[in-house]
């Protein structure tokens, strides 16, 4: 399965009109707003999207350190560098990722990075025994 065909869960670093773009492209995505999770710990909503069989969508590079030091169990991680930037730059991030990035299998972790008009992607499969 590709990454963005999963479930997501946005971060509420990830800009509304991201979410909305993603919901009006047919992606079952829900935002930690859309949660009542705003504010809440990155462990908190790793495992709210855990247990909701989501993968989480953020501009945070905390998650993947949580998944992979912290042993905390997840689907999976869409880690978009840099953060905080305008919907449109973000929404280019994900079109790169949807034309370029393979099938992946849970748990994993993807990282695109933007600099100008290229975006580096990489995944990384974690250990399937937690």
């Amino acid at each position: 399965m590709r990454p963005l065909e999963f479930p997501l869960l946005a971060d509420e670093n990830i800009h509304r009109d991201v979410v909305r773009a993603l919901l009006a492209r047919g992606k079952d995505v829900r935002s930690v707003l859309d949660e009542g999770m705003g504010g809440r710990d990155d462990v908190d909503v790793l495992r709210h999207a855990h247990r909701q069989g989501r993968v989480v969508l953020t501009h945070d590079g905390d998650f993947g350190t949580l998944a992979y030091h912290g042993g905390e169990p997840f689907l999976g991680i869409i880690h978009l560098k840099p953060g905080h930037i305008s919907p449109t730059f973000v929404l280019e991030m994900i079109a790169a990722i949807e034309a370029s990035a393979g099938d992946v299998a849970p748990p994993f972790v993807l990282v695109a990075e933007r600099k100008d008009a290229l975006v580096r992607i990489r995944v990384r499969c974690a250990p399937t025994a937690r």
